[in-house]
């Protein structure tokens, strides 16, 4: 392969993952092209791509994009990408792996730029869910403080309210004086 072609070939990886900070690299083989067409088109629906590279290149062209991928450079690599994280891309593939489970291998995963374990980049938290636990993180002082607040105004009206739905013991009239 010529110096022109092989540049050409990095700058349309360049220009494909430039925005990409999360992936997972796999072996993809012996599916029959129908059932690789399928499999490709309903990933799309759900917005994962896949696209086989050059491991040679793409090493470089990840390592000028500042991701450092040391692992899973032998042999065919497919990345997939999309899906908003990490953590949802890697649900989604592996309940294809498990379907396909000779015609899959998971090389490693990317959160973030970063490499990680399959396994991790599984256990980690998706996008909703990551946002949901710090909004609650930061309310939670704020609902301590308002319990602590209210707690106790509570419980004076509660008392109140039970003084004033107690019913008073009706007394006798009072004994008219006698004539004198």
């Amino acid at each position: 392969m010529s110096k022109v072609i092989k540049q050409m070939e990095m700058d349309a990886l360049k220009t494909t993952f430039k925005d990409v900070r999360d992936m997972v690299l796999l072996t993809v083989g012996g599916l029959s092209s129908i059932t690789d067409n399928t499999l490709r088109l309903g990933l799309r629906k759900k917005g994962i791509r896949l696209q086989m590279v050059k491991n040679s290149l793409a090493k470089r062209v990840f390592t000028d994009l500042g991701m450092t991928i040391n692992k899973g450079w032998e042999g065919a690599t497919t990345v997939a990408w999309g899906s908003g994280s990490v953590a949802e891309l890697s649900k989604e593939l592996e309940t294809i792996i498990k379907k396909y489970e000779k015609n899959f291998k998971v090389k490693s995963a990317v959160a973030d730029g970063q490499e990680v374990t399959f396994d991790l980049a599984l256990k980690m938290p998706t996008k909703a869910g990551a946002i949901g636990r710090v909004i609650g993180l930061a309310l939670s002082p704020a609902r301590r403080l308002a319990s602590q607040i209210l707690g106790p105004a509570s419980q004076v009206a509660g008392q109140i309210k039970s003084l004033k739905d107690r019913k008073e013991p009706e007394s006798a009239p009072a004994a008219e004086p006698a004539p004198a």
